[in-house]
């Protein structure tokens, strides 16, 4: 995969390392579409003479099955499973299995009271929030989150994030709610009840 497809699948994922499921249908056809549309963004972002003009539209479906069938690859060790919920009117849900030890390992010890010490293992981490997008950049708008069903503050889901964000690209990882670039020629992405646009 291309450096552009994986910054893309890096954005993908840090929404849902970060973002529960409604009942989605999943199969490898569906993966494979989603695949291939990717592909299509790709070689849309050298279109200079379309700016604007081009629209394509990723489903639920062929997000989560692209994540259980195709994603492993492009995943960090200890995330697995994520999964996502396109809400629309621009809010994402999303769901990811996330290994706290080895979160645990990299950092320091604090003086403060430190929600995470009370959490250790593998478990599910949940995110909601809004996707606000335009003009090439976007930014991701944390309303609510939960590390093994407990309520936790943005701060504490910062540290998940800025762990397993870290790239040879970027290792400082990701601010949660700072405006990112948005790869390959996209302008904004549309988030619609169950699906998404591109725009390019």
């Amino acid at each position: 995969m291309s450096l552009p497809a994986r910054r893309l699948g890096v954005i993908v994922l840090v929404l849902a390392a970060v973002i529960p499921l409604h009942a989605a249908s999943v199969s490898r056809e569906s993966a494979d579409a989603f695949a291939m549309k990717v592909a299509l963004i790709q070689r849309q972002g050298d279109m200079t003479d379309r700016v604007g003009t081009l629209r394509t539209r990723l489903t639920e479906d062929e997000l989560n099955s692209w994540f259980m069938y195709q994603a492993q690859p492009l995943l960090p060790a200890g995330l697995a499973q994520p999964q996502i919920t396109i809400v629309g009117e621009g809010q994402l849900a999303a769901q990811a299995i996330v290994d706290l030890d080895a979160v645990a390992k990299q950092r320091a010890p604090s003086d403060t009271f430190d929600p995470l010490s009370l959490i250790s293992g593998t478990v599910p981490v949940t995110v909601t929030g809004m996707l606000h997008s335009s003009d090439g950049m976007a930014r991701f708008e944390v309303q609510h989150a939960e590390i093994a069903g407990i309520q936790v503050p943005v701060a504490v889901l910062q540290e998940l994030a800025l762990y397993y964000s870290r790239t040879p690209e970027r290792p400082q990882g990701v601010l949660l709610n700072d405006a990112f670039p948005l790869p390959i020629g996209i302008l904004q992405i549309e988030v619609g009840q169950g699906q998404a646009v591109v725009v390019q």
